[in-house]
């Protein structure tokens, strides 16, 4: 497989395209971030100022630790839900770039794999064990990937699991 300038050019174009749909992409998400931050922080604010006023109502103890235990859940439920759009933020980005990634590696993958079974067909004789070895390392790789990225996708679906068991920890506390 010898590569022409078009090849080259297409294969450019291709990479440039992918990665201003990344960089649309992570600003994106960026963005929401950042409006997921100030609305928290802006939530937070004005809640911290109620408790100041409520705490400047307070008369004896037993106000103060009604006052306080009432604070607590609010609290966690606020927190399990800025960790629930986080992730949904985090989430929502990593599995486009996934895409993406896959996509360039499984077209890089196919590319090598033309390229070398092309230049080992014109291997000189008595070379044959030496082609097995190279292809049978090149399939080990590939493996390797495979199994990287079902490992990462696995690991994704763990971290959803463990923020719907917060969330439902959560309702329940309720």
């Amino acid at each position: 497989m010898n590569f022409t300038n078009d090849q080259l050019i297409a294969t450019q174009k291709s990479n440039v395209e992918a990665f201003a749909g990344l960089s649309e992409k992570a600003f994106a998400s960026f963005e929401k971030l950042i409006e997921l931050n100030m609305a928290a922080s802006k939530a937070l604010m004005g809640e911290s100022i109620g408790h100041l006023q409520a705490l400047t109502e307070v008369k004896d103890a037993q106000a103060l630790m009604t006052l306080q235990s009432g604070m607590v859940k609010p609290m966690a439920e606020k927190a399990a839900s800025y960790s629930r759009h986080l992730y949904d933020i985090v989430s929502g980005s990593s599995a486009d770039f996934t895409k993406v990634f896959e996509s360039a590696s499984a077209e890089s993958q196919k590319a090598v794999t033309e390229l070398l079974e092309t230049s080992l067909k014109n291997a000189p004789a008595g070379s044959e064990a030496a082609v097995e070895v190279f292809k049978s390392a090149m399939t080990a790789g590939n493996n390797a990937v495979e199994t990287a990225q079902k490992s990462a996708k696995q690991a994704a679906q763990l971290v959803e699991s463990n923020i719907s068991s917060l969330s439902t920890a959560a309702q329940k506390a309720e």
